[in-house]
């Protein structure tokens, strides 16, 4: 089974490395210490198994498995226990909490082996970032990787099987579902107005009424999106008016 290191500390790398050869079943090839190299390395080298830091320059752990394409089975290895849950919401295999001895290490192993086959993708659901200041989204658009903070999205559109992302700059496309964002992204930041819009409300200046009783929101910036009959109540609740 091929494997990548992933961690930005050189001696949870060397223990990794040693714990893999002592193993027999693992050949490790590669070892990135921040998320950016990580992503390129995943794709490119396609391993069947990640040990993947949390807690990373650039990029988090959970940000590296958002963007890439190739998606192996992934064990993570974090001195935090708090990623736990969101760890196995996206379909860890095991969560490794530094420091852990060897057999810890090997009833991970071991759970890799009865997993999928070597080489077979897992689907993962990845959460939006938490509430915070700098909570951000992460879209890849070729080589390129973009870090998006949630405070600059304006509006989320669905297109077809993507969203658009929209801020007062740019326009992004990401592959990625409606429900997962009205799910995932902060309540009292942003309100799914219409079937195909996701609104931040910050942005929204006013509600107008549209042709046969509709209504529609304005936003700061100028743009205007339909309200559908469901949401206008709720809408205005959100906002106490």
């Amino acid at each position: 089974m091929k494997a990548l290191i992933i961690d930005d500390e050189p001696l949870a790398r060397k223990l990794l490395n040693t714990y893999c050869e002592r193993s027999g079943d693992i050949e490790v090839i590669g070892e990135c210490e921040n998320g950016f190299d990580a992503a390129k390395e995943i794709d490119e080298k396609k391993p069947d198994l990640i040990f993947l830091d949390i807690q990373m320059p650039k990029l988090n752990g959970f940000e590296v498995l958002e963007i890439i394409d190739h998606q192996p089975k992934v064990i993570f290895t974090t001195a935090f226990d708090e990623y736990a849950v969101k760890a196995f919401e996206v379909n860890a295999l095991d969560y490794l909490l530094k420091p852990f001895l060897f057999d810890r290490f090997e009833e991970a192993l071991g759970r890799c082996k009865e997993s999928l086959t070597p080489g077979d993708n897992v689907d993962l659901e990845l959460p939006v970032a938490e509430e915070e200041e700098d909570a951000r989204i992460v879209i890849k658009e070729g080589d390129k990787i973009n870090i998006v903070p949630l405070n600059d999205v304006i509006h989320i559109e669905a297109y077809d099987d993507y969203v658009k992302i929209f801020t007062d700059e740019k326009r992004y496309v990401k592959k990625q579902t409606m429900s997962y964002y009205e799910k995932n992204l902060p309540e009292t930041k942003f309100f799914r107005i219409h079937r195909s819009h996701i609104i931040a409300i910050k942005f929204i200046q006013t509600i107008e009424q549209a042709d046969k009783g509709k209504h529609q929101v304005l936003l700061t910036n100028g743009e205007r999106y339909p309200i559908s009959r469901s949401a206008y109540p709720k809408l205005k609740k959100a906002l106490g008016w």
